[in-house]
């Protein structure tokens, strides 16, 4: 028997005055309730009650214990409301972490509208492209686009992660458009270099059967900053294969423009995705930001399986047969 129920026997037999009533209030039977106390007071070396055939009577010392018993067990009683209501209400400190681009570009401008919704979050909000341990470091929900492998973690996708193969209309009226992979070795390219790794991303282009193959090319630039490099495509120093989300500003203001089609990894774990520890009670803070993610995406044409990528009208739908 723990020590909690030991303690509430205690409590029972205080207020009841007798094992029989202590076992009526607790469900149980008074031969369990006097072995109980009996336990009790082994562990604390004190009488807790004078026992006689015809009556029980609490001790001085008893009497001590069951008042301090008492605030112990009213504590513990408020504090699990509290935290209960706190779990089941949308409210306290929402830590976040974001990869840098995805935060900047997608989170950042939904923040108004979610803190509105939910006046009672409050927001940590990191941006960074450091695979934090979101246990070790307390982050309610991370943000994070590439693959996720890790079994202590709830893994949500909320939506694929589709390439784009991006140029400048200026950089394509002075050097041509590319009808095929090969034409990409007489053009300038930008490399996105992983922090992690330090290695390149690897580059993905059609072939002439319109199937995408990683292709190796010269990196004229290389940066390992997202946002860069989707600003030195727009400023015309050369291709750069830009994640949808990268590259949605650009193209639609007609910064950059898109030669193929998007490009998605086919492995089932790569895209965006909501990342929380493995709760059986998600707390509703993480929830409803979840929810409201999932919703914001939608409305911009984004969900578990399709991004606005897939609408989009490149320059040149095809690469040309070669000869």
């Amino acid at each position: 028997m723990d020590k909690l129920r030991l303690l509430e026997l205690f409590l029972a037999t205080c207020d009841g005055g007798s094992f029989a009533a202590a076992a009526k209030t607790c469900d149980t039977d008074p031969s369990t309730v006097s072995k109980a106390i009996g336990r009790l007071e082994a562990q604390l070396q004190l009488t807790l009650f004078q026992r006689s055939t015809r009556q029980l009577r609490i001790t001085t010392a008893g009497r001590r214990y069951a008042a301090t018993v008492r605030k112990l067990m009213q504590d513990l009683g408020a504090c699990e409301d509290e935290l209960k209501q706190l779990n089941d209400s949308p409210s306290g400190a929402l830590r976040i972490n974001s990869a840098a681009c995805y935060g900047h570009l997608y989170l950042r401008p939904l923040l108004q509208a979610f803190c509105q919704r939910y006046p009672a979050i409050r927001l940590e909000l990191e941006i960074n492209d450091l695979h934090l341990d979101i246990i070790e470091h307390e982050i309610d929900v991370a943000l994070r686009t590439g693959y996720v492998k890790d079994s202590r973690l709830v893994a949500r996708r909320l939506s694929p992660m589709d390439f784009l193969v991006c140029a400048s209309p200026h950089y394509l009226d002075t050097h041509g458009i590319p009808r095929n992979a090969e034409d990409f070795h007489q053009h300038s390219w930008i490399g996105f270099r992983i922090k992690e790794s330090q290695q390149l991303q690897p580059i993905f282009l059609p072939d002439p059967h319109g199937q995408y193959q990683p292709y190796e090319l010269a990196r004229r630039h290389i940066t390992d900053d997202g946002e860069a490099m989707a600003h030195m495509c727009a400023d015309g120093l050369g291709f750069a294969q830009l994640p949808h989300f990268l590259a949605k500003q650009g193209l639609h203001s007609g910064a950059l423009v898109s030669l193929y089609p998007y490009y998605r990894p086919p492995q089932p774990d790569s895209g965006v995705f909501a990342i929380f520890p493995k709760r059986e009670y998600l707390p509703a803070k993480v929830r409803v930001f979840i929810e409201f993610m999932t919703a914001a995406l939608d409305a911009m044409g984004e969900g578990t399986h399709h991004t606005w990528a897939e609408n989009l009208d490149p320059v040149v739908s095809f690469p040309a047969t070669q000869p």
